[in-house]
């Protein structure tokens, strides 16, 4: 099964200093038939203006996994951490028994471009932990490289949670396969261009939910970028 929403199907907010697309029940946007997709419950996709961000709000209990596209964004929690993500750069952040944080514009002049995701975790109550990551476009470059995953592979950040997030560039004619266990589910979002999975087509902004694929072949009709999730 491979459900498409267009990208004009998704929910938007445009708030001034921030315009926003939200995939899934958030914040103000409720839809009981639409909270998540498997493990996934929350996935954003923003842009804020400059100078401005999210003051310090508290999260608990979630796996939060920020990747920046453009611009940059600066990061501080309670628990110390302080860090700038940049384009390319995933950051994640276990919210556990308790983490407040603020996330910012690092730039006066620039907008900052991110997709935010929200993973429901196996276990509550965890320690609260912070990290990131550069991955350059060349890593991602004709393959569908894992940024994150439960910490079975290698160079990937470890959320806790039975998913592996990919990030892939494919050229025009380029494909890459994923296979898949049984009972598993998928989420592909595009961030630009265009591609197909199994055949169906998808544009910039569309995302596929998918379920009991057992093999995926993602193919660039032009030059496009994804974001891919396997999820239980």
């Amino acid at each position: 099964m491979i459900q498409v929403i267009k990208s004009e199907d998704r929910y938007h907010a445009d708030m001034g200093w921030l315009s926003t697309y939200w995939h899934f029940s958030f914040d103000t946007y409720y839809d009981p038939s639409n909270m998540n997709w498997g493990a996934l419950r929350v996935f954003n996709d923003d842009v804020v203006q400059p100078g401005q961000g999210f003051g310090m709000h508290p999260h608990r209990d979630m796996e939060i996994v920020t990747y920046v596209l453009e611009g940059e964004l600066e990061h501080r929690d309670n628990q110390g951490n302080t860090g700038v993500i940049r384009p390319g750069e995933v950051q994640v952040m276990s919210a556990g028994t308790g983490i407040v944080h603020s996330e910012y514009n690092h730039s006066k002049e620039r907008p900052v471009h991110l997709l935010q995701l929200w993973i429901i975790p196996r276990t509550k109550g965890l320690k609260p932990r912070w990290e990131q990551r550069q991955f350059t476009a060349a890593d991602r470059t004709g393959i569908l490289l894992p940024m994150v995953s439960s910490g079975e592979l290698p160079e990937t950040l470890a959320i806790d949670q039975d998913a592996t997030i990919y990030v892939s560039a494919l050229r025009a004619g380029q494909a890459v396969v994923h296979r898949s266990r049984a009972a598993r589910k998928a989420y592909l979002f595009v961030i630009g261009g265009v591609l197909t999975v199994n055949g169906i087509r998808l544009a910039a902004g569309d995302q596929a939910r998918i379920a009991d694929e057992p093999e995926l072949t993602l193919k660039a009709a032009e030059d496009a970028e994804l974001i891919f999730l396997d999820l239980p």
